[in-house]
């Protein structure tokens, strides 16, 4: 994992430099969708204002952070669950607000500053098909699991790090009470579920909130009534120093930050994913929509 993580590293540090030396703002980018999305409309946004960037996508979760910790990348988004649970090791339950103030105050003491928080929160959720739903009336997580407790039995979607992770399915079930029969979880990669569930290979599959295939599949969130999941608010993240000799970046950024939601940054995933739109086109054209182009 170490060699791994060091290696990964080697192959951005050919922008090790920060903005305060070359004058060039690093952007980086996770490998999915909805952040490549971002650090393109962050590319965009600030190039229009006059900065040089140099774009990064497609960096693991770990190495990113590690990179922005190093001053290797200078800005990027976040989700504030990531940070508080993975980054932090923080296990407490705490609201969105409590979350986005405790990480702040922690990664403030690594040089990083967190700007507004987005509306949108891509957390993990359960979801079925529409007409299942209805037909079994499920609206919450607890309706799910009353009909698997009055013997009602359901096939569920799951990726391998959610089945076993100690935040994941098993203290989930036992928060809720129920528990999903062995031979009915089906363990696949995360990218899959969507696929299985729409196919009918399975009643339920775990999603992240704000994919673009559940409007375009016609998915159905459960309510996570009892707030298992914490709040993943995507939030635009910059190195303190990088963000006192450029505050302007601070709010562009918390400008972006305030035009996105769950339904709108999941029209957007949905455009490039379902649509098969460029990551380029659709950020531009709601950057001009939104008028910040």
């Amino acid at each position: 994992m170490l060699v791994s993580l060091i290696c990964t590293l080697s192959l951005v540090s050919g922008v090790v430099g920060s903005a305060s030396a070359n004058s060039t703002i690093v952007v980086g980018g996770k490998k999915f969708t909805e952040q490549q999305l971002v650090a393109e409309m962050t590319t965009q946004l600030l190039r229009a204002n006059g900065y040089s960037v140099d774009k990064r996508p497609d960096l693991g979760s770990s190495v990113l952070r590690a990179a922005q910790e190093n001053g290797q990348v200078d800005v990027y988004w976040e989700y504030t669950g990531t940070s508080l649970i993975t980054y932090n090791k923080v296990m407490d339950k705490l609201s969105a607000e409590e979350t986005y103030k405790k990480i702040s105050t922690l990664d403030a003491e690594k040089g990083i500053t967190w700007l507004n928080p987005s509306k949108a929160n891509n957390t993990y959720a359960f979801a079925m098909r529409k007409d299942e739903a209805d037909k079994d009336g499920i609206v919450s997580i607890s309706d799910l699991a009353k009909n698997i407790g009055a013997g009602k039995v359901y096939k569920f979607a799951s990726n391998a790090e959610f089945f076993s992770r100690p935040d994941g399915l098993q203290p989930l079930q036992k928060t809720y009470d129920f528990e999903f029969e062995r031979k009915n979880v089906v363990r696949m990669d995360g990218g899959l579920t969507y696929q299985a569930l729409r196919d009918g290979q399975v009643n339920v599959a775990l999603v992240l909130s704000t994919d673009g295939r559940i409007p375009a599949f016609g998915f159905v969130v459960l309510k996570d009534d009892k707030g298992f999941f914490p709040s993943y608010a995507l939030t635009p993240v910059i190195r303190t120093e990088v963000f006192k000799e450029n505050p302007k970046i601070g709010e562009l950024l918390n400008a972006l930050s305030s035009k996105l939601d769950d339904e709108t940054i999941a029209g957007l995933n949905s455009r490039v994913d379902v649509g098969r739109e460029s990551i380029e086109s659709v950020s531009k054209e709601f950057l001009q929509h939104s008028k910040l182009l």
